[in-house]
């Protein structure tokens, strides 16, 4: 009966507990020594490991409640995007921007920085303006930049180390609609004109397999009010899962298969509610890490490490995702110290990863790339300090809101403690 994430590769002994109130949440959290909270799993690192007690908010009582001005709205932190977006579009609101899946509970989302792409726009992290928090003690707490500010800041980028947030008020923006493309581009190409593509576009990314010297290149721009899309994804997962399954089998096919596959026509076309486009399908099961890197040095990055794994000719059988962020003021965030570019590499989740996995990250860190906290990586807390300048005001704060460590697990405890 124990927990295991999306992917499959962190487990845990302990079962979630579901409470259905902040009465018994706190109940919970009085009670326990160790609790973690948990959403849909989409971490890949043991954020949510827990050998006591693990819960997850999706059972909690809650509405959302839209503030006056309509530009923000307290929102259950324990509801999926999924369920958050789709009630906005009902109230004529949106997000201004997501990530491509939309499972994650809202409070996980922010947590650990998720962000979807674009030259102009943050994480969801940067959408928070004030947090309802159960602490340790299993009490309630309010923060924001004027109530508990530390606190509050702390907490914009949080990794479930403060408290168990059960509503966020969250910005919001009139809802939206977008119109998406999908075309197959040469990679020698895309890395020449990316800079101008990304200022012409408020979302662009592309995915380039390691082997091929193509790149499947995706935009959305808002468009005019239409109805949702017929698929609900960006890509035909079916055929991908059947080469990947290949690749496992026989991995030095993997340059080939790729090469293959690229010479498939890419033309995809969707418009619709920006709630229904920005997310897609994704059942594949992989291993995830990614580097956030100067936005200077991105393409550099993703040449150099192609250009490793060709050398090496490495069965890396997914695409490598690039997005860009824009920077934010958040203490613990990979985009505080200025513009980024999100560089994410995956694995199939039958095939080995970590030793492609450490070699890319070198190689990234050398660029000068900061990790996803949800994504794999191997910083260690001189690591942290090193890289983060407030980590220590961090620490304090985690000190002062669990000074027993309750929140802390082995994982975590090695970077904060």
């Amino acid at each position: 009966m124990g927990w295991s994430n999306w992917s499959g590769s962190v487990t845990a002994p302990a079962a979630v507990g579901y409470p259905r109130s902040e009465d018994e949440l706190a109940a919970v959290l009085r009670g326990a020594k160790k609790v973690r909270a948990v959403g849909a799993g989409h971490s890949f690192m043991p954020l949510c490991e827990s050998a006591e007690a693990i819960v997850g908010l999706g059972a909690m009582e809650g509405a959302i409640a839209i503030a006056p001005d309509r530009r923000s709205a307290r929102i259950p932190a324990g509801w999926s995007i999924r369920r958050l977006t789709a009630a906005l579009w009902d109230e004529g609101l949106a997000l201004a921007n997501q990530g491509d899946v939309n499972p994650q509970a809202l409070a996980g989302a922010m947590a650990t920085g998720t962000h979807g792409t674009g030259v102009t726009l943050g994480s969801l992290s940067t959408f928070a303006r004030g947090f309802r928090l159960i602490g340790a003690d299993g009490e309630a707490h309010w923060c924001d930049r004027r109530t508990n500010p530390e606190l509050f800041e702390a907490q914009r980028l949080s990794l479930g180390l403060f408290g168990i947030a059960t509503e966020i008020d969250v910005d919001v923006v009139p809802a939206f609609h977008l119109a998406e493309r999908i075309e197959k581009k040469r990679w020698a190409e895309v890395r020449e004109s990316y800079d101008e593509l990304a200022g012409q576009h408020r979302h662009i990314e592309f995915w380039i397999f390691p082997h091929a010297d193509a790149v499947i290149l995706k935009t959305l721009t808002p468009c005019d009010p239409c109805d949702p899309p017929a698929s609900t994804s960006d890509v035909d997962e079916a055929t991908f899962r059947r080469v990947l399954d290949v690749a496992a089998k026989l991995p030095f096919l993997t340059p080939f298969l790729q090469r293959l596959m690229m010479r498939t026509r890419f033309d995809g076309r969707r418009r619709g509610p920006a709630h229904r486009i920005f997310p897609s399908d994704r059942t594949v099961r992989f291993e995830e890490m990614e580097y956030e890197l100067p936005r200077a040095a991105g393409l550099a990055a993703l040449d150099d490490v192609i250009g490793w794994i060709r050398r090496g000719r490495l069965p890396v059988a997914f695409p490598f995702e690039y997005r860009t962020v824009a920077a934010d003021d958040i203490w613990m965030s990979p985009m505080n110290a200025g513009p980024v570019a999100a560089i994410s590499m995956h694995q199939y989740a039958k095939m080995p990863w970590r030793e492609h996995f450490a070699g890319a990250e070198a190689i990234f860190r050398a660029h000068g790339g900061r990790p996803h906290w949800a994504k794999r990586h191997r910083l260690t807390r001189a690591d942290v300090d090193a890289l983060y300048p407030m980590a220590e005001r961090y620490r304090a704060v985690r000190r002062s809101a669990d000074p027993a460590g309750k929140f802390l697990n082995p994982h975590l405890e090695a970077l904060f403690s």
